[in-house]
C-alpha cells in the first residue's frame, strides 16, 4: 500500500466524497412523499403546528403545545422550510439530506481516523438507507447523520489539538443535537468518549505512564462539553404530563433479528444478501493479514455494541429503541477496517471497486423500490380528491399478523388527509411528553389515534390491532363523516350497510366511504365479531373492574 506521501487514489479524493454524497440522494428524487413508514404521520403533526391559526377546527381535535423535548429536529426545521418550499417539498428536502449527510459523515470519520479513506469504507455507505430510516424515524435519522459529522469534526479538532475551540463549539452543538433527537446526542457521547480514551492512552503511553483507568478519567474530562443536555433531559422527563414507560429489556431474539434487518427494505433475499456482505467484510477484517482494525473505531464499535445489548426495546414509550442503533454498530465496525502496509495497490483497488459496486447496487435497488412505493402512494392518494376540507375521517389500513418483510409503507398514509385536506385522521401518535401533539377528539373513543388505523384479517396475538370486520362494525358513527379503507382484507358487507362508497381504487382493495347518518347503524352481536376466549377474557376484566369500583365506593362511604 502507498505511504502517506503517495498520490490519493480515486476513492480517497474529495470529488469522490461529493459524488458519493450526491448518489445517496437518487432514491428520493422521484417520490413526491418519501415512502418511509412513519413519515406521513409526522407530516400530519407538522401540518397541525403550521395551520392552527388558519384552520382553527384542528384545535378541536388535537392538542399542540411547544415544549423542550429531545425530539424536535424536523419539527423546528420545517418552520422555515415550509415558508419557502411548502410543507411537502420542505419535508422531502430535509429527508433527502439525511442519507447524504450519513454518507458524508461515514467517509469523513474514516478520513480523520485513518488519514485516508480505506477502500473497505465504501461497503458501509448503503447503511445510509438502513431499516430505521426506512421506518421513518425522521428526527432520529437526522440526529444520527448529524452525530456522525459532528464526531468527525470532534476528531479533526482533536487531531489539530484545538481543544479549547472544540469545547466552546460542542457545548451549543451538543444541545442542538439533543434537541434534534436524544439518541444522536447519546451516540455522539459514546463515540467521543471512546476516541478520547484511545487518544489519552496513547499520549500517556508515549510519556511512559499509560494506564487505562487514568485514560478513562481524562476522556471523561474531555467530553464534559457534551454533558449539558443531561440537564435538559431532566427537565424533559420530569412532570406530571410525561408518559411512556421503559421496558422489554434483553430481548435477545429481537436483538439478533435487528442485526439481520439493518438493510431491510423490500426484497428479503436481496436485503439479507446485503447484510451478509457487510458481515463478511467485518470477518475479513479479523482474518485477512493485509487489513486490520483501528483501535479508535474498534473501541467505538465495541462500546456501541455494549449499549445495543443493554438498551431495552422500548424507551420512554418509544418502541424499537435498540433496533435503531443496530445499523450504526455495523457501520462503525466496517469503517474501522484499514489496510496494512503489506496490502498491494491492486488489492486496495479491487476492494474499493467491489465496495463501489455494492454501494451502487444497493442504491439502484432502493431507487426501484421507492419508485414502486411511489406508485402505491399515487394510487391511494387519489381518494383525497373526493374528501372535503375539514372532514372527520376514520381510516383503516390493512396489515398482516406475521409482519411481512416488505412493509407496505401505507401504515400512516391516512395522515396525508390531514396534510392536504386539513381533515381529522386517527393515525396520529398520542403520548404526552414524547411528541408535541396529542389527540383530544374524545368522541372517537378507541378510534382516536395510532394504532387504531391498523386492521387485520383476524385477531393477532400480542397486538392491539383489530380485525377489519370488528373495526368497521364498531367505530363510532357519530364521530366520523368518512371511512377510508386502504388495502384491507375482505369482510362481511353487512358491517358497512350504512356506508356509501364514493371512490374505489382500480383493484378494488381500497375504498373511500361516506357515512350515511340517515341509515341505521348495523347491529352486530359481539359473538359474531369476537372469539369466545376473548369474549370471556373481556367479561372477566369488566367484572373485576366493576368489583374494584364497588369496593372503592364502599370504602369511601365507610366513616373513618
Amino acid at each position: 500500500m502507498e505511504g502517506p506521501g503517495a498520490p490519493l487514489r480515486w476513492w480517497q479524493t474529495r470529488w469522490f466524497v461529493v459524488v458519493a454524497t450526491l448518489v445517496a440522494l437518487v432514491p428520493l428524487l422521484w417520490p413526491t412523499i418519501p415512502p418511509l413508514v412513519d413519515l406521513p404521520g409526522h407530516m400530519g403533526r407538522y401540518r397541525v403546528q403550521l395551520s392552527l391559526d388558519s384552520a382553527p377546527w384542528l384545535s378541536q381535535w388535537y392538542d399542540f403545545h411547544w415544549s423542550l423535548i429531545g425530539n424536535l429536529g424536523i419539527d423546528l426545521l420545517i418552520i422555515p422550510f415550509a415558508k419557502v418550499f411548502g410543507l411537502e417539498l420542505g419535508v422531502k428536502l430535509i429527508v433527502m439530506a439525511i442519507p447524504a449527510l450519513t454518507v458524508a459523515g461515514l467517509l469523513w470519520i474514516a478520513r480523520e481516523v485513518h488519514g485516508r479513506i480505506p477502500p473497505t469504507a465504501l461497503f458501509a455507505l448503503p447503511l445510509a438507507y438502513c431499516y430505521p430510516f426506512q421506518f421513518g424515524f425522521a428526527n432520529f435519522a437526522l440526529s444520527m447523520a448529524l452525530a456522525l459529522n459532528l464526531f468527525a469534526l470532534w476528531l479533526r479538532l482533536g487531531r489539530q489539538r484545538r481543544f479549547g475551540l472544540r469545547a466552546a463549539l460542542f457545548v451549543p452543538l451538543s444541545c442542538l443535537l439533543w434537541l434534534c433527537h436524544t439518541f444522536g446526542w447519546g451516540v455522539l457521547g459514546v463515540l467521543a468518549f471512546s476516541a478520547e480514551m484511545v487518544r489519552e492512552h496513547d499520549r500517556r503511553k508515549d510519556a511512559g505512564s499509560g494506564h487505562w483507568v487514568a485514560s478513562w478519567f481524562r476522556a471523561g474530562l474531555h467530553c464534559a462539553p457534551l454533558a449539558l443536555p443531561m440537564l435538559l433531559m431532566v427537565f424533559w422527563r420530569t412532570g406530571d404530563h410525561v408518559t411512556g414507560q421503559t421496558t422489554d429489556w434483553f430481548n435477545w431474539r429481537r436483538k439478533a433479528a435487528w442485526m439481520l434487518m439493518a438493510l431491510r427494505d423490500r426484497w428479503l433475499a436481496w436485503d439479507v444478501a446485503g447484510i451478509a456482505v457487510l458481515y463478511l467484510i467485518i470477518l475479513k477484517g479479523l482474518r485477512d493479514p493485509a487489513i486490520e482494525y483501528s483501535r479508535n473505531l474498534a473501541l467505538s464499535a465495541l462500546f456501541l455494541t455494549a449499549v445495543y445489548l443493554l438498551l431495552p426495546r422500548i424507551v420512554f414509550g418509544s418502541a424499537y429503541a435498540d433496533m435503531r442503533l443496530a445499523p450504526f454498530v455495523i457501520a462503525i465496525a466496517v469503517i474501522a477496517i484499514r489496510p496494512r502496509a503489506r496490502m498491494t495497490t491492486r488489492h486496495a483497488g479491487t476492494l474499493a471497486a467491489l465496495g463501489l459496486v455494492f454501494f451502487l447496487a444497493r442504491i439502484g435497488g432502493t431507487t426501484i423500490s421507492y419508485w414502486m412505493f411511489a406508485q402505491d402512494y399515487r394510487t391511494e392518494l387519489a381518494a383525497l380528491k373526493h374528501l372535503p376540507v375539514g372532514a372527520k375521517v376514520v381510516s383503516f389500513v390493512g396489515y398482516r399478523c406475521d409482519d411481512p418483510w416488505r412493509m407496505s409503507r401505507l401504515e400512516h398514509l391516512p395522515a396525508l388527509a390531514l396534510v392536504r385536506r386539513l381533515a381529522y385522521t386517527n393515525d396520529q401518535w398520542s403520548m404526552a411528553g414524547a411528541q408535541l401533539l396529542t389527540a383530544r377528539y374524545f368522541a372517537a373513543g378507541g378510534f382516536a389515534h395510532d394504532s387504531s388505523q391498523i386492521v387485520t384479517a383476524k385477531w393477532c396475538p400480542r397486538e392491539w390491532w383489530r380485525p377489519v370486520g370488528f373495526a368497521i362494525a364498531r367505530f363510532p358513527r357519530g364521530a366520523f363523516d368518512y371511512v377510508w379503507q386502504i388495502r384491507t382484507p375482505p369482510y362481511d358487507p353487512r358491517y358497512a350497510s350504512d356506508l356509501v362508497p364514493i371512490w374505489r381504487s382500480p383493484d378494488g382493495t381500497s375504498t373511500l366511504f361516506k357515512v350515511d347518518h340517515t341509515r341505521p347503524v348495523p347491529q352486530i352481536e359481539d359473538s359474531e365479531l369476537i372469539p369466545p376466549l376473548l369474549l370471556e377474557l373481556r367479561d372477566r376484566i369488566r367484572r373485576r373492574r366493576a368489583a374494584e369500583a364497588e369496593a372503592r365506593v364502599k370504602a369511601e362511604a365507610t366513616p373513618s
